[in-house]
């Protein structure tokens, strides 16, 4: 959503700057280019704000929102109740709030599925509390924690849900194993390679109570199987060209 957010500013400043060439939009209320400019700003914030809004546990009062939000657009800060840089204090710690509130039934799914699944036949855990089961054991070396690994990857939610998958991309990863969710960091480490084991990791090894995008919920189950390919330095890279892809990194 990011990206998307700069992408769309971006090109509302190109066609500020160019705007003689902003033609009129079809439209009983867009007569001239200022009416065009401004339509399409309001089209692109607004579907931004709602897509960005969808990761937001809370609702917020649309009302109140759209009458501050047309005075900070006039500069008429003087009647605004907050400074920008306490309004960003407050939507952090609202945030914060609203992440941890939502989390809570999320981790209470996943700690119920993770009991029940730490009895089924294969399946082990570890201290920490990272569950895993070997679905081929290779005979290769084993990586510590601060080698960079070549491995392919499929992860999903516990609703079944595909987040990430290197297998589905057809191109291994490559990443260094500290620089990647704690439950990865641990579990590649058990592995040899040429193995593939099956994850499951809770969300305090994984992105806690913040999530990740707009797949990956406050309080989440990961689980992944993941293939050890190779150990740079130590094994052959394979031959397939290792371009990283979006590892799950802390």
């Amino acid at each position: 959503m990011k990206k998307l957010s700069i992408l769309f500013t971006a090109a509302m400043l190109v066609m500020g700057m160019s705007f003689a060439s902003c033609s009129k939009t079809s439209g009983s209320k867009m007569k001239t280019a200022v009416d065009s400019l401004s339509y399409a700003y309001g089209v692109g914030m607004g579907t931004n704000l709602a897509q960005n809004l969808q990761q937001f546990p809370a609702k917020i009062n649309v009302e109140l929102f759209l009458a501050v939000f047309e005075k900070a657009l006039k500069g008429d800060t003087t009647k605004l109740a907050i400074s920008p840089q306490q309004a960003y204090e407050v939507f952090q710690r609202c945030l914060a709030t609203a992440q941890k509130e939502a989390a809570v039934a999320v981790k209470e799914d996943a700690k119920k599925f993770l009991e029940k699944n730490a009895k089924a036949d294969g399946v082990k855990t570890t201290p920490s509390g990272l569950q895993y089961t070997v679905i081929k054991e290779g005979n290769g070396p084993k990586p510590v924690d601060t080698a960079t690994v070549s491995v392919h990857y499929h992860g999903t939610l516990l609703d079944g849900t595909v987040f990430d998958s290197s297998v589905d991309r057809g191109t291994p990863a490559e990443f260094p194993l500290n620089r990647v969710i704690k439950g990865w960091t641990e579990g590649i480490q058990l592995m040899s390679v040429g193995s593939k084991y099956k994850f499951w990791i809770p969300a305090d090894l994984g992105y806690g109570d913040n999530g990740a995008g707009a797949q990956i919920k406050p309080g989440s189950l990961l689980i992944f199987e993941v293939e050890l390919l190779g150990i740079k330095g130590i094994t052959p890279e394979p031959a397939t060209p290792t371009v990283a892809p979006a590892a799950p990194t802390k």
